[in-house]
């Protein structure tokens, strides 16, 4: 545990002492984000922040590659450096859209091209599970892995929008994960495990970029980072599946998160919703899945009256809840765990729309009370007026007697 808390310690430490050099190389670099339609910033600040967060992973690797129980998992085998090396095509990849703006067809295509080098470099889901594990051909294990690959890379792109808010769902997802892939490695005879590994590098590089990223932030993370996000944590997940033997271990024993086609969806799982409800927004107005607007959960938070440190962290609230509870069938019975995942679901229910009702229901009130006045105001103008005569038994208005009345009488 020592060993890991130390890697975290140092991908944090990199990236936190870097991140203003890298600000400065920014600007000079002319990657500085101009405030558009959709941005909820409105002073022009500059992007690149995942080179910082990619020299924290790079260096806490390279430590990591040295210390007595995590070296020997760089000693025979390729597949860290090419995890590392694809971290650097990704977050390169992400550095031309933070400078040029890339098309984002061209940007997709990028996207594939990394997520198959890795996968032919021995990164692929080894098993599915249906019933029970079963092994994958090659050929579909590489597209298995470029699919969740590229899909994880989006779905952080897309939730990337409020100073703090992709690094902290990230690292509360790493965190989690951390967790459950320490308890599996501590079943091996090798306490050492690559998946805790990529992910304590992950946590440590998001909670260094966080302190120069909280709101006012001084640097956006911009696609080079948050590309970089969900590369790595996708690849923590696909690793841990080397450990696991298809012929010997049953499914029903990994259900805390279903083996690693949902480990991505449940550590990642607001970035995942919000991509499809995305997708599904845009797709259905006849629009390209990736057209710019103000939809996403993010900015319906802000719209509810959340300030920007308030959605933030209402967002990290339910990540946690999601990817906590994932993982606490393992330490309590099920039944508890059902519970305090109901309580957690209505507590923050509450702090999320409080907002909205602090502020909707004085207006309600108000709205009431303009409707009641207003129906008297109109139940009074419509009763009938009387003349000074008195109404008659029978029904007829009697009028005062005039002088031609009273002569005659």
């Amino acid at each position: 545990m020592r060993t890991y808390l130390f890697v975290a310690a140092v991908a944090g430490g990199v990236t936190y002492l870097l991140t203003p050099l890298i600000r400065h190389m920014a600007i000079e670099f002319g990657a500085v984000g101009e405030v558009r339609a959709r941005d909820v910033h409105t002073v022009p600040t500059p992007r690149m922040g995942g080179v910082g967060m990619l020299l924290g992973f790079v260096v806490s690797m390279m430590f990591a590659s040295r210390l007595n129980l995590t070296n020997r998992l760089f000693a025979g085998s390729m597949q860290p450096w090419i995890i590392v090396i694809g971290a650097i095509g990704v977050c390169l990849l992400g550095v031309c859209d933070d400078r040029w703006d890339l098309d984002w067809m061209l940007k997709l295509a990028g996207q594939l091209a990394i997520s198959v080098f890795v996968a032919w470099g021995g990164l692929q889901v080894v098993s599915l599970p249906f019933g029970s594990l079963v092994a994958a051909s090659p050929s579909v294990s590489m597209a298995i892995t470029a699919i969740l690959i590229v899909a994880s890379i989006n779905a952080v792109n897309f939730v990337d929008g409020l100073d703090g808010l992709s690094s902290g769902i990230v690292a509360i997802g790493g965190i989690a994960f951390a967790i459950y892939s320490y308890i599996i490695a501590r079943s091996s005879p090798n306490y050492a495990s690559m998946a805790t590994l990529i992910d304590v590098a992950l946590v440590g590089i998001c909670v260094g970029f966080i302190l120069h990223n909280w709101h006012p932030a001084k640097l956006f993370m911009g696609d080079s980072g948050s590309m970089l996000l969900g590369y790595l944590v996708t690849c923590a997940s696909i690793v841990m599946t080397g450990r696991i033997d298809p012929a010997t271990i049953h499914t029903s024993i990994y259900l805390p998160v279903f083996m690693p086609i949902l480990l991505p969806v449940l550590v990642l799982f607001l970035p995942v919703l919000d991509m499809c409800l995305a997708i599904i927004r845009r797709v259905s107005k006849g629009q390209s899945p990736m057209h710019p607007d103000r939809m996403h959960l993010h900015h319906r938070m802000l719209r509810i009256g959340h300030t920007v440190q308030g959605a933030v962290l209402t967002l990290w609230g339910w990540a946690a809840l999601i990817a906590f509870g994932s993982i606490m069938v393992l330490f309590f019975p099920v039944g508890y765990v059902g519970i305090g995942f109901a309580i957690a679901t209505v507590l923050l229910t509450v702090i999320t729309m409080y907002p909205y009702l602090k502020h909707r229901i004085p207006e309600i009130r108000a709205e009431n009370a303009a409707l009641a006045a207003a129906r008297e105001q109109t139940r009074g103008s419509g009763r009938p007026k009387h003349s000074a005569g008195t109404v008659a038994a029978g029904g007829r208005h009697e009028r005062p007697e005039g002088p031609e009345e009273r002569g005659r009488a």
